[in-house]
């Protein structure tokens, strides 16, 4: 693989090693952060552990329930995912989106236990989530997720001990220290804070994603009625632990 910025190693009889050739970099750490949530997602039941650093991340599975060859697979289509996509970095190329978000407890269920966690106020949450530049540093998982970070490390929260399953389509939510906006309802276990009425994915529009890998983002903080303007829709969330 000698054309690949990215190279795997065998690190026990259960485990494997990814490493990033990149320069040590914050965008690098996000690279690998992406790897890592998309893994959790697509190995679930076969993990033991995920252990990302710097610029490399450790996987050790089941080896019960999958083997070497099928989580090598899966750690060289991450990474090529994320590496082909991370090609617009600079800023004269991107372009700065705002992206205007009913920030509630009626639209983002989480928002007052992570105000809590955090020792902060839901006003707090709000201006610390709105007041940085986001950049997309991936777009995986589904089309239009973006991956943006990083939010403030005093609003950085786990991803959730049990998924929902049933997520809607605008979520806005944070896991870690990336923040993102669901494209379109799925399962998801990032903690939702808000909803955003904006399409992150219209396979009739051109382009059909109103961001792309490199591109900055702002969010909005808007009232509830501007949100039901703008054709946002308030639905059913499900009870976590």
């Amino acid at each position: 693989m000698s054309n690949e910025k990215f190279s795997i190693s065998i690190a026990g009889e259960n485990a494997l090693i990814l490493h990033l050739t990149d320069s040590v970099s914050t965008l690098t750490a996000a690279k690998i952060q992406v790897i890592a949530t998309e893994l959790r997602e697509k190995l679930a039941s076969s993990l033991i552990d995920i252990i990302p650093s710097y610029a490399s991340i450790l996987v050790i599975y089941e080896p019960l329930r999958t083997d070497h060859f099928a989580v090598r697979k899966s750690l060289q289509k991450a990474a090529k995912n994320i590496i082909q996509s991370s090609t617009k970095t600079s800023d004269g190329l991107s372009k700065l989106v705002t992206l205007p978000v009913y920030y509630s407890t009626d639209a983002g269920p989480d928002l007052a236990t992570l105000a809590s966690k955090s020792g902060l106020s839901i006003n707090q949450v709000i201006d610390l989530h709105t007041a940085i530049e986001y950049r997309v540093y991936a777009i995986g998982f589904a089309p239009g997720f973006a991956y943006l970070g990083e939010v403030d490390q005093k609003i950085a929260t786990p991803r959730l001990a049990t998924p929902r399953q049933k997520v809607p389509r605008g979520a806005v939510a944070i896991a870690d220290r990336q923040t993102a906006v669901y494209p379109a309802e799925s399962p998801g276990g990032w903690n939702i804070i808000g909803l955003c009425p904006t399409l992150m994915f219209d396979p009739l529009s051109i382009p059909t994603m109103p961001l792309t890998t490199g591109d900055r983002v702002i969010f909005e903080s808007i009232s509830r009625d501007k949100f039901l303007d703008l054709g946002g829709a308030l639905g059913h969330f499900e009870a976590t632990k």
